[in-house]
């Protein structure tokens, strides 16, 4: 597997080595690692940018029917009693069929009840963001799918977003890149967005791109797009590199690009003052994870001292301490339970908003949140217990705002499930209320006003 940057290619300007530059005049492309002698010929071309009008199409639907979702118990606690209302926008898949894009519900942190509120049709959602001052809305167009040509990449849609009404409207469309878009983050002063591009497709294999956030909330052409080179053990699964998250540390200066297909966490400096380029490469250059162990998402504390990264092919949650862009293992346990012998594929990752618990969603026959309590004083795990998740592949969850509820998704069964949560044990409530939905993979909650 490769162990450095190749090489930097700004468009007609020469390869400058080692750092990732991104002039304003331009797009530039960076490679990490080595092809070999045909990497000239299977680098594809960054300067031929899709429009921006290809995958999503606004048709925001007049406010259903406040039908609610609640829970069957009748207190939330006294932390939810008084506090305001809440969105939930809901990302889905639309290749089946069973939903037309993101939807909108009005959610009560006292009742733990949903009233649906609107939809806007663009092509497979699957992940989201929600901008800063709460106005604008970004989602991953994940495209061309396990069976789509390599040759079309995804996008990225950007959509206004009126908080009070639940409304989405279309921005713009940009294109992300890359192959298969599956994780959106934005940098701390709100100035770029970093798409990681999954790339089901050995070629082009994974890669992510830097999209400039324009002061509508629209986003521009990339800027920077970075190509990963490698692979690891398992056939079928990392055959190429494959981005699963890009994930900024808690103090703002590094960019960690979590690669399923070559076992890294790759590690680049942030400068937006050009400094030393937009992003360029630390000089440890990535953390190696286990071989054949697939790492997917990544969370850092609130403290900014230890991080939990999901390995989905190893099915295992390990524990990081983060000093200064560098991470060091410290722990690394199983999410099944022992003597488990069905399929398994970690997802998901979060922390309770006080960081006493670690939450994890585990899929194949597993199909359950995995729920651990974090020491505070060394960021170690102790299980506390698994929920199954009722239904099958849990890809992603969110805990609300005030503490006491969280809501997963099971993709193919196209349900989601509110269970009450007890901040103080962390443990979820059996007997969740259900709502129905296509293919729910992701889940943002955001204030309602």
């Amino acid at each position: 597997m490769p162990s450095q940057l190749s090489s930097i290619r700004p468009p007609r300007r020469p390869a400058l080595p080692c750092v990732l530059s991104c002039p304003s005049s331009g797009l530039a492309e960076v490679r990490t690692g080595t092809r070999g002698s045909d990497s000239d010929s299977r680098a594809h071309t960054l300067r031929a940018v899709s429009g921006r009008k290809g995958f999503a199409l606004t048709s925001a639907l007049a406010a259903l029917a406040a039908l609610a979702v609640a829970p069957s118990a009748a207190h939330a606690g006294s932390d939810a009693q008084g506090a305001a209302s809440y969105d939930l926008l809901v990302g889905t898949y639309t290749n089946t069929g069973k939903s037309n894009g993101i939807h909108v519900y009005r959610f009560d942190p006292q009742s733990g009840s949903l009233s649906p509120l609107s939809s806007v049709q663009t092509v497979n959602p699957s992940y989201l963001v929600v901008g800063r001052g709460n106005r604008t809305v970004y989602a991953v167009n994940e495209l061309p799918g396990d069976n789509g040509p390599a040759t079309e990449h995804g996008g990225v849609s950007a959509f206004s977003f009126d908080a009070v009404s639940g409304q989405l409207k279309l921005l713009d469309h940009v294109s992300s890149q890359g192959n298969d878009p599956c994780y959106l983050s934005l940098s701390p002063d709100g100035r770029y967005l970093f798409v990681a591009n999954y790339s089901v497709a050995s070629d082009p294999g994974g890669s992510f791109a830097v999209l400039p956030v324009k002061g509508d909330g629209s986003l521009g052409d990339a800027v920077l797009s970075v190509h990963h080179d490698g692979r690891g053990p398992m056939k079928g699964r990392q055959d190429s590199a494959h981005v699963h998250s890009t994930v900024m540390s808690p103090d703002g200066r590094y960019l960690f690009a979590q690669d399923l297909g070559t076992d890294k966490l790759y590690v680049y400096r942030y400068t937006p003052d050009g400094s030393r380029g937009l992003l360029s490469p630390t000089e440890t250059r990535y953390v190696q994870m286990g071989a054949g162990s697939g790492p997917r998402h990544l969370v850092f504390d609130a403290l900014g001292k230890y991080a939990y990264l999901t390995s989905e092919l190893a099915a295992t949650v390990t524990v990081l301490r983060y000093r200064d862009g560098t991470l060091e293992t410290l722990q690394t346990l199983p999410l099944a339970a022992p003597g488990f012998k069905g399929k398994q594929g970690a997802a998901a990752v979060h922390l309770s908003a006080d960081g006493r618990f670690l939450y994890v969603s585990n899929r194949g026959d597993a199909n359950e949140i995995v729920i651990f309590a974090v020491n505070a004083g060394d960021g170690s795990l102790t299980l506390v217990g698994r929920q199954p998740t009722l239904g099958r592949t849990p890809r992603e969850f969110a805990i609300d705002p005030s503490g006491h509820w969280l809501i997963v998704g099971n993709q193919e069964s196209d349900t989601a499930y509110v269970f009450r949560r007890d901040p103080q044990t962390g443990k979820l409530e059996p007997n969740p209320a259900r709502l129905d939905v296509g293919a729910p993979v992701d889940f943002k909650f955001t204030p309602a006003s």
